[in-house]
């Protein structure tokens, strides 16, 4: 007895759709808005024409969007197209081939009527077809005509042949073509999320070294509160950040409590780290006495949501010992054989003021309890949690907690802090976290960025949402220990310009950069005291990046390019630590080029349709002037004809110095990091 094996290939194959993440298990991820790559492999038997469409359905189920693919790589059957879902929820996409008839007569007939070859057999076959496209199009009259004109055999060939290529018969092929033997390749999921879950500048501070004062006579520090803290939020709004995330704010255990510098003996006034939580004040769900109460920090959330922030706060599932949940369940943590709590390592530190939670003694009651502490600061306004290592707890748990709080409450958005490998960071990123701290903070040479840009644009795009941190308090790199002034502008520029997310913490504007001795992370660390900074006066002396910040920051918000992570184009240089990037970004979906494309293949702009593109080059180098001759690619550019003069050149507007000049496929630069290491130049269009 024979069995039929079911097709696994439609009529005309349709394979390796992107972004499809481990066969639709899980969802790819955009933003509402964003322009979301899709590529795919399609082919067919024999030379006939085949066309390729990416297609969007929204949450119900509704077409949306229809778009014309293009050829990527010659020889490859690679096709390229974007999609661009206009709202949040749970889309699908499909990739569909079609037999091209039109098409095909298109290749023979110009190949055959011009040598004579067939010529009335040709013509005739050409006015069969635009008379089934007239047939089916709710507006023939382009098509019918066409059609006419082929069939009259009292005109010339020419003349029959040019009504089938007329502006009103691609216009209407463009947008109802004649398509036989459909083929798609299956819908996968597309999770559209808010605009903060993608796009977004972060700047971090602790509440309590706002406004903290200091008395010399008794060497004390009074902590700062929500009401001193949100005297800031005006200062860091006018940087142009759009969220404000907060290092935990409960109450902090006294238990092996750690000092300045992370000494292990804290003295009577030292504040101990925000990340060792829980007292008999109370735990997760309490704040911490000295920064005020529960009504305070409601009119922190409040004054930032007027000034244009959304409050972020740190979700940090550990425990001092002091903890209401050591007593209370002592099964959510680690016993030794000594019968002791084992607390946190990472060697060779130790972190004997937190004891880590234990997710396999009892997972369900300590997964309800994450999920009420959750609910309560949503309550309380926050909807944006910056998770501390998650890559220590089970992925299935988040998988559960981000999907259980998404249908509850659809636009909260978790952060990954996960500096860890790269299959837990990514294994994160499907489970359901919005984004991630990265590699980003450690890339510092061209090789390294531009490797890194690309992974993190094109490969993991589609489920690994990277936000650029500059720095943290934990982490402060030796390129800014040593670079100076010039590396703190750098590495501003690379975050802010490469990915739709990038972060500041408190201290950065001021080019903050003594170590530890033998660590890579600050001296006099604010994790374990006060910091009283006085930013108006840095910035009134010139002493502050804050003006460099905030213009970053405005270009980000004029430009929409920059709002991408898909369309980043990593360009060659001929100087080893000169890096050129360049973002296109039209005003509706499709066309835009993309690495692999053929020259020439993308689909021509509209008439009249904004274009916008920034070519971003930066010397790496912090400590001298670096030459190279920048190649573009100029397909990548999206340039139109009227954006060229008569030698082929476009005007470039540098968006940090005001600079103009003409650039073409070859162009030379000169960066000097003590005066300005990056050029961000905008490409003025044509009309």
């Amino acid at each position: 007895m024979s069995t039929r094996r079911k097709a696994r290939f439609g009529r005309i194959p349709v394979t390796d759709v992107f972004p499809v993440i481990e066969g639709g298990r899980f969802p790819a991820k955009a933003v509402a808005g964003q322009d979301v790559l899709i590529r795919a492999t399609a082919f067919r038997e024999g030379h006939d024409a085949l066309a390729v469409e990416a297609v969007l359905y929204d949450p119900d189920g509704v077409e949306r969007q229809r778009m014309p693919m293009r050829p990527g790589a010659p020889g490859l059957d690679e096709w390229l197209g974007t999609l661009r879902p206009s709202t949040e929820g749970n889309w699908t996409f499909e990739v569909e081939a079609w037999d091209d008839p039109i098409g095909t007569w298109r290749h023979d007939a110009g190949i055959k009527v011009p040598a004579g070859i067939d010529t009335e057999l040709m013509l005739a076959e050409g006015a069969l077809l635009f008379r089934e496209a007239a047939s089916a199009s709710p507006n023939p009259a382009a098509l019918q005509a066409a059609a006419t004109t082929l069939a009259d055999t009292t005109l010339p060939a020419e003349a029959r042949m040019a009504a089938a290529s007329t502006a009103a018969v691609v216009d209407e092929l463009s947008q109802r073509p004649l398509r036989r033997m459909v083929t798609g390749g299956g819908r996968f999921p597309l999770l559209v999320e808010r605009d903060l879950a993608g796009r977004g500048a972060w700047y971090e501070f602790f509440p309590r070294s706002e406004g903290a004062t200091f008395d010399p006579e008794t060497g004390a520090y009074t902590s700062g509160t929500f009401a001193t803290a949100a005297e800031r939020l005006e200062a860091v709004a006018d940087m142009g950040f759009d969220v404000i995330y907060l290092p935990p704010i409960h109450p902090i255990g006294r238990t092996f409590r750690k000092g300045p510098n992370n000494t292990l003996t804290a003295g009577e006034h030292d504040p101990g780290s925000p990340w060792a939580i829980g007292s008999a004040a109370g735990g997760h769900d309490s704040i911490h006495p000295d920064l005020g109460t529960e009504a305070d920090f409601a009119a922190f959330v409040d004054r930032a949501r007027n000034l244009g922030l959304e409050v972020a706060l740190d979700l940090a599932l550990q425990a001092s010992p002091d903890h209401p949940w050591v007593t209370e369940h002592p099964e959510w943590f680690t016993t030794r054989a000594d019968g002791t709590i084992a607390y946190a390592e990472n060697p060779p530190k130790k972190y004997q003021d937190i004891y880590p939670l234990n997710f396999d003694n009892d997972p369900q009651g300590l997964s309800a309890e994450i999920l009420r502490i959750v609910r309560l600061w949503i309550g309380r306004g926050v909807r944006i949690f910056r998770v501390d290592n998650p890559h220590t707890k089970p992925v299935g748990f988040w998988e559960w907690l981000i999907a259980q709080v998404a249908e509850e409450h659809p636009g909260t958005v978790f952060l990954a802090e996960a500096f860890t490998r790269p299959a837990m960071m990514h294994a994160l990123g499907r489970a359901g976290f919005q984004q991630s701290y990265t590699y980003f903070t450690w890339r510092n040479t061209k090789e390294e960025l531009a490797e890194y840009f690309t992974e993190v644009s094109r490969e993991t795009s589609s489920y690994f949402r990277p936000n650029f941190f500059v720095n943290t308090p934990d982490i402060l790199t030796e390129y800014l220990q040593f670079g100076g002034p010039a590396a703190f502008r750098i590495r501003a520029a690379l975050a802010a310009t490469a990915s739709p997310l990038w972060g500041v913490y408190a201290g950065f504007e001021l080019y903050e950069h003594v170590a530890r001795p033998g660590a890579e992370e600050y001296i006099d660390n604010e994790k374990f005291q006060y910091k009283v900074r006085d930013f108006d006066t840095a910035e009134a002396e010139g002493r502050s990046l804050a003006p460099y910040l905030r213009r970053l920051n405005a270009i980000r918000a004029d430009h929409p390019s920059l709002g991408e992570l898909q369309n980043l184009v990593v360009h060659p240089t001929s100087d080893d630590a000169t890096i050129a990037y360049s973002k296109s970004r039209r005003t509706d979906a499709g066309g835009i080029p993309a690495p692999g494309a053929a020259p020439g293949t993308e689909a021509a702009p509209a008439a009249g349709q904004a274009i916008d593109t920034l070519i971003i080059v930066v010397n790496t180098d912090p400590h001298g002037a670096r030459e190279a001759t920048i190649d573009l690619d100029l397909d990548a550019l999206d340039l139109r004809p009227q954006d060229l003069d008569d030698e082929g050149r476009f005007t470039v507007d540098d968006l940090v110095t005001g600079q103009s000049w003409k650039w073409g496929a070859s162009n030379y630069v000169r960066l000097d990091p003590h005066h300005e290491p990056a050029h961000i130049l905008h490409i003025r269009r044509g009309t």
